[in-house]
C-alpha cells in the first residue's frame, strides 16, 4: 500500500514538474552595449540637445543598422544611461534588443521622447559603478560587453575613476570613450588634454578605443561612426598602430586613439611599432588620474 502511494506521489510530482514552464535561456546577441552619457552642467542645453540628437540620429542611420545586421547573430542589446555627480545616474532606455530597422527606430523614438537632464558634478566612476551590474541578470548573453562613456570633463567627485574601471576590465567588459573637447579649459570641470585623460584613466579592455571630438558640429557624425566601429568590432581586429592620436580619414574633427587589442595595462608597451618603450609605460601615466578631484579641491579653497 505504501509502495503504491509512493508511486502515485512520485508520478504526481513528475506531472507537476512537466507542467511548469521551462526557464527561459538568455537571448544570444553579438554585443551588449551601454551608452553612458554625461549630463553635467558643464554642457549647456544646446550642447546636450546636440549630443542626444546625435544618438537618436545614429540609430536611425543605415550605417548603424547595417552594422547590427552584419554580425553573426544579426542583433545587439543596448541601454542608454545618463550620469552626472555621484548621486545621479538614471536609465533612460533599459536593455533593448535591436535586430533591424524597425527595432532601431523604436529605440531612437523612445530616446527622443525622454527629457534631457542637467545635473551637478562629474563622476565617471559613479556612472561605471551604476552600469556595471546591469550586465548580470538582464536576460541577454552577448559575445562582447562594452560601456561607451561620453563626457566633457574628468572625474571630479566620488570614487577615483580607476577604482571603478579596473574591476569592470577584469570581468571582461571593454570601456570605450567619447571625450568632448569643444570648450576652452577652465575651472575644475574641464582640462585641455581630456583625450589623454580618457586614454590613460577611463578606457580599457580588449579593443578599447576613443574618439575625441573637438567640433560640436561634428559630434553627431562622431557618435554614429563610433557606434559602427563598436558594433562591427573593428578596433579589436585592426593592425596595431603606434600609440597616440591618428587622423581619421572620415572626419577631420574626430580623432581615433587606440589602446590596442591587448589588455589595457600592457597595450601601450607591446603594440607592434609603438613609439613608447616599456620603461616609459612603467614610469607612470602621462596624466594624473586624480586631476579632476585636485582641481575641484583647489577651486573650493579659492
Amino acid at each position: 500500500m505504501r509502495s503504491r502511494a509512493w508511486r502515485l506521489l512520485t508520478a504526481a510530482f513528475a506531472l507537476m514538474a512537466a507542467s511548469l514552464p521551462a526557464l527561459a535561456a538568455d537571448t544570444p546577441v553579438d554585443l551588449e552595449l551601454v551608452l553612458a552619457v554625461d549630463v553635467s552642467r558643464s554642457m549647456d542645453m544646446d550642447e546636450q540637445a546636440l549630443q542626444r540628437n546625435g544618438y537618436v540620429a545614429a540609430f536611425r542611420h543605415k550605417d548603424v543598422i547595417e552594422a547590427i545586421s552584419s554580425g553573426p547573430r544579426g542583433r545587439i542589446a543596448v541601454s542608454y544611461v545618463e550620469w552626472a555627480g555621484p548621486a545621479f545616474q538614471t536609465t533612460l532606455v533599459p536593455w533593448t534588443l535591436i535586430d533591424g530597422e524597425a527595432s532601431a527606430n523604436a529605440f531612437a523614438d523612445r530616446l527622443a521622447k525622454a527629457p534631457i537632464s542637467r545635473e551637478h558634478g562629474t563622476s565617471i566612476s559613479g556612472g561605471l559603478i551604476y552600469v556595471g551590474p546591469s550586465f548580470e541578470g538582464n536576460g541577454i548573453e552577448g559575445q562582447r560587453r562594452i560601456i561607451d562613456v561620453s563626457g566633457d570633463g574628468p572625474n571630479n567627485m566620488g570614487v577615483p575613476v580607476e577604482l571603478a574601471r579596473d574591476p569592470l576590465i577584469a570581468s571582461g567588459v571593454t570601456i570605450n570613450g567619447l571625450p568632448i573637447m569643444i570648450k576652452r579649459p577652465g575651472g575644475f570641470a574641464s582640462i585641455e588634454n581630456l583625450d589623454v585623460y580618457y586614454e590613460d584613466c577611463v578606457i580599457g579592455g580588449t579593443g578599447a578605443f576613443l574618439v575625441a571630438v573637438t567640433d560640436i558640429q561634428k559630434l553627431a557624425s562622431a557618435i554614429r561612426r563610433k557606434l559602427v566601429l563598436e558594433i562591427a568590432a573593428w578596433p579589436a581586429h585592426i593592425e596595431p598602430f603606434p600609440i597616440g592620436s591618428i587622423q581619421s580619414d572620415w572626419d577631420k574633427k574626430a580623432r581615433l586613439v587606440y589602446s590596442g587589442a591587448l589588455p589595457y595595462r600592457q597595450s601601450r608597451a607591446t603594440l607592434a611599432g609603438s613609439a613608447l618603450r616599456a620603461s616609459e609605460v612603467r614610469s607612470g601615466a602621462r596624466i594624473d588620474c586624480m586631476i579632476g578631484e585636485k582641481l575641484r579641491e583647489q577651486w573650493m579653497r579659492e
